[in-house]
Order: structure tokens, then C-alpha cells, then sequence
């Protein structure tokens, strides 16, 4: 099943720029999804699992690399937006 997942990044700093480009630069290494950004979110669009577990991964990597980051997020199973 295909799913279509909207992420906004939200990070808790003065210098918000960098932790979200970071987000966009590792979600775009990570094969087999397609990803559109845009002014206010990115778009990740692929197999389920797939686009689930690389959200989750690039979460958790940013987490560690920029620190704490609110992420609003709309998944829509069964749906190819791009």
C-alpha cells in the first residue's frame, strides 16, 4: 500500500533554518520514496513501511544531531499525492 506523508518541522531553537534542511537532506538520501518540499512542509510518498520507518529514522537522526524538534504530520494510507 502506498502512503502520502505531510511533515512539518517545528524545531525548538533560534536558528530553526539548519535542523529543517538537515530533515529535507537525509529524508531525500533514503531510496525508493519520493519527497516534494515546499514553504511550509515536505512531502514523503512511498510503500508504507518504507515511508513510516524512514520519517521515523530521520526523526530520531535529527533528534540527535539539532535536539528537540515538534513534527506535525498527516498520513494518508492508500494515497499518491505526487
Amino acid at each position: 500500500m502506498q502512503v502520502t506523508i505531510d511533515v512539518s518541522m517545528y524545531p525548538n531553537r533560534e536558528e530553526f533554518i539548519p535542523p529543517i534542511r538537515g530533515f529535507i537532506e537525509k529524508i531525500n538520501t533514503i531510496p525508493g520514496l519520493t519527497v516534494e518540499t515546499f514553504p511550509t512542509s515536505t512531502v514523503v510518498q512511498g510503500e508504507y513501511q518504507l515511508a513510516m520507518q524512514a520519517v521515523q529514522d530521520t526523526i530520531a537522526a535529527c533528534r540527535e544531531e539539532y535536539g528537540m524538534a515538534v513534527y506535525v504530520m498527516k498520513v494518508i494510507p492508500g494515497y499518491e499525492a505526487l
